[in-house]
């Protein structure tokens, strides 16, 4: 499903291919995606407070012509990437496996609760999100392959590498996307919290490079869009950081 790019724009959005788009959300440059199909609509990451969640959603409305965000894929379980779930009534949750347990633990939405806080999110808007966190109903093990109609996209887990769940999402087309979360950053030097795990990470890249192809555009959790040879440049700066061969 093809939208003009003035729709996407219009909404602050960058189109990317035919019915594939992306915004970086203001204050941490965190990426969303949406993929469009003829019967379905997934969103890649729901950013960081419900507010925000909302508003991405009536963007996602405009963009699609009032149709609903059926299916979303989280890139992994940090709160600028999860903590909008909620704004989502009805979709269908997906998640690198393990997912499912953390953001269903009280400890991982006192955890996501403080960070987000330490970060700078309002301390009400967090306690907010966390209250009715959505931890996913579906999880990915390996790799899934999911019907938007039209169109099919593959998930993939490529975890753990920048966090202990690391979710892909590949939209095949002329020139295919990949939605890498934040296994790939542009904006700034990748960060590796207390839950990455750093001698994977250079293999996870070699893997997603292999999925996506020499020719895809790669679209990092935070930053402007990147090709392949980018991100073999960050696998041989990571495996230099974490002492990987």
């Amino acid at each position: 499903m093809d939208i003009d790019e003035a729709v996407w724009a219009a909404q602050g959005w960058e189109r990317l291919a035919d019915g594939v788009g992306r915004r970086r959300l203001p204050g941490w440059d965190a990426t969303t995606g949406l993929v469009v199909g003829e019967r379905a609509v997934l969103l890649y990451d729901t950013g960081s407070t419900l507010a925000e969640g909302a508003a991405i959603r009536a963007q996602a409305e405009a963009i699609t012509g009032g149709r609903r965000v059926t299916h979303i894929a989280l890139g992994h379980p940090h709160f600028d990437h999860v903590l909008g779930t909620a704004a989502f009534a009805g979709a269908e949750v997906f998640g690198a496996v393990g997912t499912e347990e953390l953001l269903g633990s009280a400890h991982a939405r006192e955890e996501l609760y403080a960070d987000a806080v330490r970060q700078g999110v309002d301390a009400r808007a967090a306690a907010e999100a966390t209250e009715v966190l959505v931890a996913p109903r579906h999880t990915v093990t390996g790799e899934w392959t999911l019907d938007l109609g039209g169109r099919q996209v593959l998930l993939a887990n490529l975890g753990p590498a920048h966090s202990g769940h690391d979710l892909v999402v590949c939209v095949p087309g002329e020139r295919e996307v990949v939605f890498c979360g934040d296994l790939v950053e542009e904006s700034g030097e990748p960060q590796a919290g207390p839950d990455a795990v750093g001698s994977r990470w250079p293999d996870a890249l070699d893997r997603l490079v292999a999925l996506g192809g020499e020719d895809a555009l790669y679209v990092p959790g935070h930053g402007a869009v990147v090709d392949a040879a980018f991100v073999r440049r960050q696998r041989d700066e990571l495996a230099r950081r974490f002492e990987v061969s």
